[in-house]
């Protein structure tokens, strides 16, 4: 006797708010946009618009708060990067595709450039502020004379490059399939932030984020744009090396995931290309919410999964061994649109 197909295992489509819904690539590159238009009007708006007399909420801190908030409210659709050295770090360890990282870039950047346009705007309604671009100036990028304590290029290279690779380690260790505090990942990376923006706002305004670094360039002097050379290759050099770092610390559990398993997860290929970005085309082994594990649900909807006595025939037994994961769980925390 054939049992009925539930509702979740119809040909219907996903509804938005079901785990196993994946957003599409527009989806999620108008996520990363509006991720860094945010971090843009919280990060520059804020030490733009504060009263000399009157600081209630530092910038740093500001800066901090709006990845956090970001990434709570559009986190689960793009993955949260809103930050081309965060999304390169996530393309060296494997969690992303080439193709879909460029796309980020360009919207983060768009979305970067569009926030800097509002303050600018902003700003030009504002009498007391005659030079619109000399505002602009006071939260841009820059080192030499165009830093506050004078720092070298050498020393402002350093701390773009320090800087940005603790801030992507942060990303991807706490983002990590692995970590079981994951869903504490918004707080860590927003507060990692607020930290390394203070500790930038000195020596030179480092903001860790190319895309933010070009927007506020856009619309400062014409030496702003003569400096933002070295607020793109310092960090991305600095999350280069934490996706190196963090893809060999995760190749050194090669020979755990060569059973399949590791801790009782599905580990295999967890590293690889896209792994935290989109689902295979694959079949997985749905889970109900009460825990017990349900009949295999395939992308390809084929009538074999109405039958629950039928298996596929070359089936091997360690395949039949590895424990039911819902679908969200086969992906990272944050890099797999499905995960909530």
């Amino acid at each position: 006797m054939t049992t009925p197909v539930s509702a979740s295992t119809t040909d219907a489509e996903p509804h938005p708010d079901d785990p196993g819904f994946r957003p599409g690539l527009l989806s999620r590159l108008a996520a990363e946009a509006f991720g860094a238009l945010f971090l843009v009007v919280g990060g520059l708006g804020v030490p733009l618009f504060t009263l000399p007399q009157s600081n209630p909420l530092p910038a740093a801190l500001a800066g901090g708060l709006a990845v956090t908030a970001a990434m709570l409210a559009v986190g689960y659709v793009s993955g949260g990067h809103f930050n081309p050295a965060i999304t390169l770090g996530n393309l060296v360890a494997g969690r992303i595709r080439a193709g879909h990282a460029a796309a980020y870039v360009g919207a983060q950047l768009a979305g970067a450039a569009a926030g800097a346009l509002a303050l600018f705007g902003v700003l030009r309604t504002i009498p007391n502020i005659p030079d619109t671009r000399a505002a602009f100036d006071t939260v841009t990028a820059g080192f030499g004379e165009h830093s506050v304590i004078q720092a070298s290029m050498a020393g402002v290279l350093l701390a773009e490059v320090l800087g940005a690779a603790l801030l992507v380690a942060v990303f991807l260790g706490t983002t990590a399939r692995r970590n079981v505090h994951a869903a504490a990942a918004p707080f860590a990376v927003g507060l990692s932030l607020a930290v390394l923006l203070q500790f930038g706002q000195a020596i030179g305004n480092a903001p860790f984020n190319p895309a933010r670094a070009t927007a506020s360039a856009l619309f400062s002097n014409s030496w702003s744009l003569e400096q933002l050379w070295l607020f793109w290759i310092a960090p991305l050099v600095g999350a280069a090396i934490a996706g190196l770092v963090f893809r060999g610390f995760s190749g050194s559990t090669a020979g755990k995931a060569a059973t399949g398993t590791e801790d009782g997860v599905d580990v295999t290929d967890s590293e690889g290309p896209d792994s935290g970005e989109e689902a295979t085309e694959e079949t997985v082994t749905g889970t109900s919410d009460s825990g017990t594990s349900d009949t295999d649900i395939s992308d390809s909807h084929t009538p074999d999964r109405d039958t629950p006595d039928s298996k596929a025939p070359g089936r091997s037994a360690s395949a039949e061994a590895r424990p039911a994961s819902a679908p969200d769980e086969a992906r990272d925390f944050f890099d797999g649109p499905g995960r909530q």
